[in-house]
């Protein structure tokens, strides 16, 4: 299915008022004091006006009132983001503890999810034995939502990275959803994409604005909110990993960061330097090339998720599989579980050889 002349026209739109809006963002947030300061946490060394995700949403909303999308969740999918928008805008100007911040995304994803955007049930492989969700389908929409929702927060530490992340994670999910002539999730991705393409350039390093929570939240939950649309009521037991697969990076982040801190004996909340454009930052990497690298392996993910929509289940499985065992290789290498690495040292035992990389 290809794109239709009013899809691509909403793009624009939504490109284009983000292009154009930003400039007044970056004046809007130094007036009135949405700016992030440095600290020993932070990258940057001068304080940077944040906010910037209000642009984003402009962008996006100014594209989706050209489509006049009729949508029967399309109301509890706003009103979702509008809390999200409210968190955000708090925390950006007043630094909101972590519990009200959740709070925050708990109530917007309930509001979603209660009006019925949640999968009911999935269906296994082969045996074609199908597995209602009944009330565990609520607690899993809520807790994905939140947890993606989070993700992209998280991600949110270099110029351009979380904006560019989101980029990729939705054409993946655009992809998708071509594939399975979802409309609304078509259109829905498309101007989401075209709203962060033109806030991108303000962005990217070096930025002169950043997305702030404001924005890293709310790209976070339309993803989110948008992946479950796209698997709406019914899936297979693979085709519920594909959003996992597109979203790979931000949720490995994410995994190793709670894995860490627990390991640690430190809260889940507690900030660290250890997410992976830290740990690449560490290795001497410069602030462009790692925004960069990451970039490419979301893209390898994202294709990996495309890629699996059409190979055979045990092709995909065996190739999924790879993935990951590479994937945790290169976390232990870089340091994104700290001191532990017991892959590596299982390699280190079986070939009975001592490498740099095992060393604590």
């Amino acid at each position: 299915m290809l794109l239709t002349s009013d899809q691509i026209i909403g793009f624009s739109i939504a490109f284009l008022i983000a292009l154009c809006s930003t400039p007044f963002i970056i004046k809007f947030a130094n007036k009135f004091g949405f700016v992030d300061l440095p600290n020993y946490r932070k990258v940057h060394t001068k304080e940077k006006p944040l906010i910037g995700g209000i642009a984003i949403i402009i962008g996006a909303t100014a594209g989706l009132f050209y489509l006049q999308l009729s949508y029967s969740f399309m109301l509890p999918v706003m009103v979702g983001g509008a809390v999200i928008l409210v968190v955000g805008l708090l925390d950006d100007k007043y630094d909101l503890s972590p519990k009200w911040k959740f709070a925050g995304q708990a109530v917007a994803a309930s509001i979603v999810v209660f009006s019925g955007i949640k999968i009911d049930f999935f269906i296994i492989p082969f045996l074609g034995e199908r597995i209602e969700l009944g009330i565990f389908s609520y607690i899993i929409a809520i807790l994905w939502i939140v947890a993606i929702t989070n993700a992209i927060n998280f991600m949110d530490g270099l110029d351009g990275l979380a904006a560019g992340i989101s980029v990729i994670s939705l054409l993946s999910i655009l992809m998708l959803s071509i594939n399975n002539g979802n409309m609304f999730v078509m259109s829905f991705t498309l101007v989401l994409i075209g709203s962060t393409l033109g806030f991108l350039p303000f962005n990217f390093y070096p930025s002169k604005i950043f997305l702030g929570d404001t924005g890293a939240l709310f790209l976070g939950y339309c993803i989110s909110v948008i992946s479950i649309l796209g698997l709406y009521k019914s899936v297979t037991m693979f085709s519920l990993g594909l959003p996992i697969i597109a979203l790979a990076v931000p949720i490995f982040d994410t995994l190793f960061a709670i894995l860490r801190r627990f390991l640690n004996k430190q809260k889940i909340s507690s900030p660290d330097k250890s997410h992976i454009h830290h740990r690449l930052l560490a290795m001497g990497f410069s602030h462009r090339n790692t925004v960069l690298i990451i970039y490419a392996i979301g893209i390898v993910f994202g294709l990996s998720a495309v890629f699996f929509t059409r190979a055979t289940l045990w092709l995909s499985f065996i190739v999924l599989v790879v993935l990951m065992v590479i994937f945790i290789i290169l976390a232990e290498l870089i340091g994104l579980i700290g001191q532990h690495k017991p892959i590596l040292k299982a390699i280190d035992k079986l070939t009975g050889r001592k490498t740099n990389f095992s060393k604590e």
